[in-house]
């Protein structure tokens, strides 16, 4: 129970600011783990989890400055590295250089893209599995756009 209730905490920070402890404990509430205050300054403390400066969200250590440099490194990462891509549905498969999909699979999952709900990655291709077909529409044309050099958003 403590390791996924510490990797559900992991996720929660990951994805979205979570400045205290009470709205943590909210967050896993809302998935169904219960946990006190004592538990959870145990389980953030074991983490290795800090207060970031700027809004004073827990984040991981060393954890990616901005969201606008990471939005910039995958955009400078897709049009050098994407070669090609196809929408299935809510799948969108994308094809790289050999060698090349896991690092870009890696940016895009920090880059915490909204209409992704995660990547899977092999030598030369990545397979990203989208929050539905729209989803899966409005990332091939931000990643369109990427490879064109215009701005995605």
């Amino acid at each position: 129970m403590k390791s996924w209730r510490q990797s559900q905490i992991l996720e929660l920070v990951d994805r979205a600011p979570v400045s205290s402890q009470e709205a943590l404990r909210q967050k896993l509430g809302e998935r169904g783990i219960t946990a006190t205050q004592a538990t959870l300054s145990r389980d953030l403390r074991e983490l290795g989890l800090v207060k970031r400066a700027g809004d004073g969200a827990y984040v991981r250590p060393g954890a990616v400055g901005t969201s606008a440099a990471l939005g910039e490194q995958l955009r400078k990462a897709v049009a050098s590295t994407l070669r090609g891509f196809e929408r299935v549905d809510q799948l969108l498969l994308i094809r790289t250089d050999p060698g090349q999909a896991q690092g870009l699979a890696v940016l895009m999952d920090k880059s915490q893209l909204p209409e992704a709900a995660g990547t899977l990655a092999g030598d030369d291709t990545i397979l990203i599995v989208c929050r539905g077909a729209d989803a899966a529409t409005t990332l091939e044309q931000k990643f369109s756009k990427m490879v064109r050099g215009s701005d995605p958003s």
